[in-house]
């Protein structure tokens, strides 16, 4: 046996939904296309995110990317997808992870530049 050599074979934990820490990764369906994808948010800046080949067939900007599906060249990733994550961890749907993590500024309800509600 050679030194320093593993004999064990390595675990490959990227398919795994459940985790150390107790949070699983969730499932949440895009809010343009419905594809469902399994979603973890271990703070603001990091999202896991586990396509299948269901999810990959039916994501729109996907398709839009190649034409076949987004099989035949890079996907730099899926924008409503993201935008879909990032309003269920605003909105409760699904943790974020790091507690000491602040996250983005709540939202007002009102564009910038934009006058208050009188009635609020």
């Amino acid at each position: 046996m050679r030194t320093g050599h593993r004999t064990d074979p390595r675990i490959d934990n990227r398919l795994d939904t459940r985790r150390a820490d107790g949070v699983p990764m969730r499932p949440l369906a895009c809010e343009r296309c419905a594809a469902e994808v399994l979603v973890r948010k271990s703070s603001w800046q990091q999202t896991s995110v586990q396509w299948t080949a269901r999810a990959t067939a039916a994501c729109a900007e996907r398709d839009a990317a190649d034409g076949t599906g987004g099989t035949g060249s890079a996907f730099e990733g899926c924008r409503s997808l993201r935008d879909t994550i990032r309003e269920a961890a605003l909105r409760g749907r699904i943790e974020v992870v790091d507690p000491a993590d602040p996250g983005p500024e709540p939202r007002t309800g009102r564009e910038p530049g934009s006058l208050p509600d009188p009635r609020a």
